[in-house]
């Protein structure tokens, strides 16, 4: 049985990765976006971003996975997301795209606006454009300080993809709870500990990584 297990661990296991580096890989650009939405001089542009960072982060991830799987179908009368596997991967990938989004934004912009006004004015005295004195001047100041966290938020997101079972899709957790039910054993779902606990120091070393290669600026 063993052997057995540690398949359907690791198949499960494989399940929640992808659901992290696909929810990383659009999450963090779409992040940049709405912060930028949200500082923007435009006031509508801001109020809406703001307005959805606010609703997002105000509700549970589970409930805007169910509203996002299964509000379409109820409100427009067919299933957006089609059947089967694909569908509640994509539903999935898309919820949580936009869950972390909204908390990255906020991070983004607490980092950026951390930055002293005279950074900006500098930049400007030297006749450097906005975009050469974000990138040249702000950014990296702004990356060292928003890693901290950047990185809580991220190990976070390894244990929410289990919240991907509430539609059905299978991850390294129910793959645990399984044995449960079929073999009237528990052990197996203390195994998925180890997975997330391995994972999770992985990814602490490469945050203590990238910390101290950032530690050249001390600003």
């Amino acid at each position: 049985m063993f052997q057995e297990v540690i398949i359907a661990l690791s198949e499960g296991f494989l399940k929640t990765l992808q659901i992290f580096f696909i929810t990383l890989v659009g999450a963090l650009p779409l992040g940049l976006i709405i912060a930028f939405g949200s500082m923007s001089r435009f006031r509508p542009i801001r109020s809406v971003m703001r307005a959805i960072v606010w609703v997002i982060r105000g509700t549970p991830l589970m409930l805007q996975l169910i509203a996002i799987f299964y509000g379409p179908g109820m409100l427009l009368g067919y299933n957006i997301w089609g059947t089967g596997n694909f569908g509640r991967n994509a539903a999935v990938a898309v919820a949580f795209i936009i869950n972390y989004a909204c908390y990255f934004s906020e991070i983004y912009r607490g980092g950026i606006e951390s930055i002293p006004r005279g950074q900006y004015e500098a930049g400007q005295v030297l006749g450097m454009t906005r975009p050469q004195i974000f990138f040249k001047v702000v950014l990296a100041q702004v990356v060292k300080r928003i890693v901290p966290p950047m990185s809580n938020e991220i190990i976070t997101l390894v244990k929410d993809t289990a919240l991907a079972r509430i539609i059905l899709v299978y991850e390294v957790i129910w793959a645990g709870q399984t044995f449960i039910k079929k073999a009237g054993v528990i052990w197996p779902l203390f195994f998925t500990a180890i997975y997330y606990l391995l994972f999770n120091g992985l990814l602490t070393i490469l945050f203590w990584y990238i910390e101290k290669k950032l530690d050249y600026y001390r600003g």
